[in-house]
């Protein structure tokens, strides 16, 4: 997909048809190669903002696919980082690709939805999973994280201000939506993959329901929209 490292549409087509799982599973050999991938500035834009807040101990990629949060968690974190997923092929692709990123890596299979940590990470993050959840599943998640943290334990991810109405992306982010909800109501196994089913206000409201206190940053690197307000936002949810 955009490259000749990338997917070809057969193989997209295969993935689209899969469940969630079974389509990383497929996908994950090329998906660095696509852009599904987080793109490093946004890492590099975490990962400046997170500096100011450590060092911190041991660290968590929630959804961490092929890994790419483990650019931001080697350098932050002195003595564990962990990456957790439910594909065992990216996982296999993010074993085999990190490896100098700071601590060495641990690599555990399991759905963040029941998560499978206690009380052991000073550092959560995570980076363009959250479409593939429905709004019902965020509060699981969320407490899963919450409890994987130490007490003033940190989750941060990034999120980025909705494109207005009268921009392209809205408009093709709604028709990507429509199309993923036709698709879900026709197809089985279902694949979950939505653009417009975070929004700030009610993703807010879920992590402090799930006992975080909350902080929103700006991301000063993507600037800012007419109205003043940022493109992209940092938030820092802190376990007390």
């Amino acid at each position: 997909m955009f490259s000749a490292q990338g997917p070809s549409l057969r193989e997209l087509t295969a993935q689209a048809l899969s469940s969630v799982e079974h389509g990383y599973d497929l996908l994950a050999p090329r998906f660095d190669h696509t852009p599904f991938r987080t793109p490093d500035t946004f890492l590099d834009a975490v990962g400046g903002a997170l500096a100011a807040l450590g060092p911190f101990e041991h660290g968590l990629d929630v959804c961490c696919g092929t890994g790419a949060g483990i650019r931001v968690l080697g350098p932050l974190c002195q003595d564990s980082v962990t990456g957790v997923d439910f594909s065992a092929g990216m996982l296999a692709a993010a074993r085999a690709a990190h490896r100098e990123d700071g601590p060495e890596p641990r690599w555990v299979r399991a759905d963040v939805r029941a998560m499978p940590f206690a009380h052991g990470f000073d550092l959560a993050v995570s980076f363009g999973a959250f479409g593939h959840f429905l709004p019902a599943e965020r509060p699981a998640l969320f407490a899963g994280v919450h409890r994987a943290l130490r007490p003033g334990g940190l989750f941060a991810f990034p999120i980025g201000a909705p494109p207005p109405v009268t921009s392209a992306w809205y408009w093709a982010f709604a028709g990507f939506d429509a199309a993923m909800r036709v698709r879900n109501a026709v197809w089985r196994p279902p694949f979950v993959m939505y653009y417009r089913t975070f929004p700030l206000h009610a993703v807010r409201a879920d992590l402090v329901r799930a006992g975080f206190t909350v902080e929103l940053r700006a991301l000063p690197e993507f600037g800012r929209r007419r109205d003043g307000s940022p493109r992209g936002r940092l938030v820092l949810a802190r376990k007390p």
